[in-house]
């Protein structure tokens, strides 16, 4: 059985930054219960919370990580997001989905692709009409 992950931990010198910008072009809420030095952001329901610790001065900001959102329409929300602010590199199209990058304010790669989310929604469909 695998164990769901239930954060990813950014380590960050900026918190009401870094916080900020995933509210804003991501919807993700804070929950409650934050203390001095961190803050978790929650995805919704099923999704996995961005946890942001504040970084000692010797901890380098934008380590190894990429936070990959999953958005049906690639193109759509880099519009929409880059409108508000968020700038993206170029959308990539390796196979049968989409992706495009770009950085949180402490320097975190982030992605948004709709790889697999065409396949769930075609098994969601499948799964209604088996039990119908």
């Amino acid at each position: 059985m695998a164990i769901p992950i239930s954060r990813v931990i950014l380590y960050v010198r900026d918190i009401p930054s870094v916080a900020g910008f995933y509210q804003q072009h991501f919807g993700m809420k804070p929950l409650p219960g934050q203390t001095d030095g961190w803050l978790e952001l929650s995805s919704g329901p099923g999704g996995c919370n961005i946890a942001l610790h504040q970084a000692a001065s010797t901890q380098k900001s934008g380590a190894a990580i990429k936070i990959v959102f999953g958005v049906a329409d690639v193109r759509r929300f880099k519009k929409e997001r880059e409108d508000a602010g968020l700038k993206f590199g170029p959308i990539h199209e390796p196979a049968d989905f989409e992706f495009a990058n770009a950085k949180d304010p402490a320097g975190n790669s982030i992605q948004i692709s709709n790889r697999g989310l065409k396949d769930a929604a075609r098994r969601s469909l499948l799964d209604r009409n088996d039990r119908t």
